[in-house]
């Protein structure tokens, strides 16, 4: 396993932008840019007008690799936001405000933070930090949903003592932790490029009639999770899902329902594909027969036949190439290893992700997982209680390791 010495090496000699926003969490970003040049990063601060009000430009201006920079008209070069986007390796946004974040989202350039942020194409680190209200505001949520589709890496707040004496969700990052993403980030940017991958996303949905369906919980954001991780990575990415949730625009989505929908369209794609990803919660069984009306309730209770549907990770399993790496998913409500490590023997695939669902923090419809990683080796991983987007690069990191071997044997 990896210290933080070791992660931290990866901003050696890389180009940093840290751009500095109005909020009065905005003296911790002195401690974040001190930290990235003692990592190696060269850093350029950019400060918005707000964030003067909190900390100076001289204070980054002592610390930093050059000049704080404030303005996108009073510098001695006419386009400061168009160099700083074009040489960055990364940009890093902490705090970030819920002003700062909305105006990414939609794309508004009204001044040099958010103008850089517009001119380049390094990875962009967001780190929010606002008031519990703010954080929790749908506008909020949907905004950073969209920058994390688009491949913007987030690194959520944490709870604790905010300005004003309150106490809760919002409080920026700790320093340190938003270096050590940083390094992560700079560490996985473009360590898929030219690899195919595949993911399937959500439930399946198995007619019962034209209205009713059988089908499960599951919402998508774990495999969406997946496939724009993979596609912000480099990876050409197609993802197989029965529902619509923002994707990267380097992913392509294939909508299906049924479980046999999804089995042909997904053993098409995963025929060419390096990677796949069954993050899935397929029906395991379907009515023999749908009804082509509406069942009506005055007609009494149906007698509803099942039968299994395809086991697609079987079907993966059975046609899995050598130079191909398979991801399993097993959703449990109890035994969790146990089960999870049954299925890694019995469907051939190379990495199983046993997913705790029992508890309201972990599974179904919300954004964390509380997963173990079973490899065909034997290797186990528990990171205990995580986000899906951080479970999603873990799950990549395997499949990037898993390729190198094969692509320096035919180097």
């Amino acid at each position: 396993m990896s210290t933080p010495d070791d992660t931290l090496a990866a901003l050696r000699g890389r180009r940093v932008v840290l751009c500095v926003t109005g909020g009065i969490s905005a003296y911790k970003a002195v401690e974040v840019c001190r930290r990235l040049v003692d990592a190696g990063a060269h850093v350029a601060p950019v400060l918005t007008d707000d964030a003067q009000r909190f900390v100076g430009a001289v204070t980054f201006s002592a610390l930093a690799s050059e000049p704080a920079r404030t303005s996108l008209f009073d510098a001695a070069e006419p386009i400061p936001h168009t160099r700083l986007g074009q040489q960055a390796d990364l940009i890093v946004v902490a705090p970030a405000t819920a002003k700062v974040i909305g105006k990414y989202a939609h794309g508004i350039s009204d001044d040099l933070v958010s103008a850089t942020l517009l001119a380049t194409r390094a990875p962009v680190l967001v780190a929010p930090a606002m008031h519990t209200e703010m954080w929790e505001h749908p506008a909020v949520v949907d905004n950073l949903a969209t920058l994390r589709a688009r491949g913007v890496h987030v690194i959520d707040p944490e709870e604790g003592r905010l300005a004003g004496g309150d106490i809760g969700a919002g409080r920026l990052a700790a320093p340190e932790r938003i270096v050590e993403a940083a390094a992560r980030v700079v560490a996985r940017d473009g360590d898929l490029t030219g690899l195919r991958v595949v993911v399937t996303a959500g439930g399946t949905r198995e007619p019962i009639d034209p209205v009713r369906y059988i089908g499960n919980r599951s919402s998508g954001k774990m495999g969406f999770a997946i496939a724009n991780a993979a596609a912000a990575r480099g990876a050409d990415v197609v993802v197989v899902a029965t529902v619509r949730r923002p994707a990267h625009p380097r992913v392509r989505v294939e909508p299906v329902d049924t479980a046999e929908q999804m089995a042909a369209a997904t053993l098409a794609a995963a025929a060419t594909a390096d990677a796949v990803v069954m993050a899935a919660a397929v029906a395991d069984f379907r009515p023999k027969a749908a009804a082509d009306t509406k069942i009506k309730k005055a007609d009494g209770v149906p007698e509803i036949v099942l039968e299994p549907t395809p086991d697609i990770l079987a079907l993966l399993g059975e046609r899995k190439r050598a130079d191909q790496y398979l991801v399993g998913f097993a959703a449990e409500t109890d035994d969790v290893r146990a089960n999870a490590a049954s299925k890694l023997s019995a469907k051939r695939v190379d990495l199983m992700v046993g997913n705790d669902v029992r508890s309201g923090d972990s599974g179904f419809e919300v954004d964390t997982n509380r997963a173990v990683l079973l490899d065909a080796h034997g290797g186990v991983d528990e990171p205990g209680l995580v986000t899906k987007v951080a479970l999603a690069d873990l799950i990549l990191d395997r499949v990037r390791d898993a390729r190198r071997p094969h692509e320096g044997a035919h180097a």
